[in-house]
């Protein structure tokens, strides 16, 4: 991406895919059927918002390129999703020696991204970028009921049981440093909103961390503290866990690459 607009898009359709990919992972596997079907829905949602974004790109790049070639033929190091995103479900060490998928760190990180994507596409409804603005608009939508669904999760796990509050608690804290990279300013968000294109994360952090503080207090849970340590998926560097994720998400594509359905 080579200017400040395309990378703001790229952002924004990557953090879209890569989580909607994580969720994906859910289907077959959600403790009730009717998680099974809201997580598979909520995911499709994402990856909905990654295609009008990544054809929006194409258009704006003027290289004609439609969703497939930035879902399916971008390494690792193209990708500019925030860490958060790409993380794993399964639960952090200290929550559990149970391994495998963890939902409630998953809702823990639905209701983060969803808390702050409602006010990110509400302001995107204002974009001097019409097609932008538009895609907003249907998207801000779905991010106020991902957000009223993961925050519901939130409560009643974390004001439940000993051990349903002990792993969503570890769950929390071992997201949170992640949340720092999304409100870390950038010459590219400062310049997109200087032209009217976009608004940087960094402007609605006092926003998002009010409605996090409530939604933490309900779910008598404790916000962890801040560290220095800043991830930078948003500039291409990523954790190890996004090459394993793009390896399942990419490998049809790529084994048959001249492929139809």
């Amino acid at each position: 991406m080579h200017t400040p607009h395309l990378t703001y898009i790229a952002r924004l359709a990557d953090n879209a895919l890569i989580h909607g990919q994580r969720l994906s992972e859910w289907c077959g596997h959600a403790p009730i059927l009717e998680e099974d079907l809201s997580l598979a829905n909520t995911a499709l949602d994402h990856i909905g918002q990654a295609r009008m974004l990544y054809t929006h790109l194409g258009q704006l790049d003027g290289s004609g390129r439609g969703e497939d070639h930035y879902a399916y033929w971008r390494d690792p190091d193209a990708f500019v999703n925030c860490v958060l995103v790409e993380l794993p479900n399964t639960p952090p060490a200290a929550a559990t020696a149970t391994q495998g998928r963890d939902f409630g760190l998953t809702m823990v990180r639905q209701w983060m991204m969803g808390s702050l994507m409602v006010l990110w596409w509400e302001a995107l409804t204002r974009s001097t970028d019409d097609t932008l603005a538009a895609i907003a608009a249907k998207s801000v939508k779905e991010a106020r009921f991902h957000r009223q669904h993961a925050r519901q999760w939130l409560v009643r796990l974390g004001d439940g049981t000993a051990t349903s509050h002990a792993r969503v608690q570890a769950a929390v804290d071992a997201l949170w440093p992640y949340t720092r990279e999304l409100f870390a300013p950038d010459a590219v968000e400062q310049a997109v909103t200087d032209s009217g294109v976009g608004v940087a994360p960094a402007t609605l952090h006092a926003a998002w961390l009010a409605d996090v503080q409530d939604a933490l207090a309900q779910a008598t849970l404790q916000q962890p503290p801040d560290s220095a340590f800043l991830s930078d998926g948003k500039n291409g560097h990523h954790s190890e866990h996004l090459s394993y994720l793009l390896t399942d998400l990419q490998s049809v594509a790529r084994a048959h690459p001249e492929g139809a359905w």
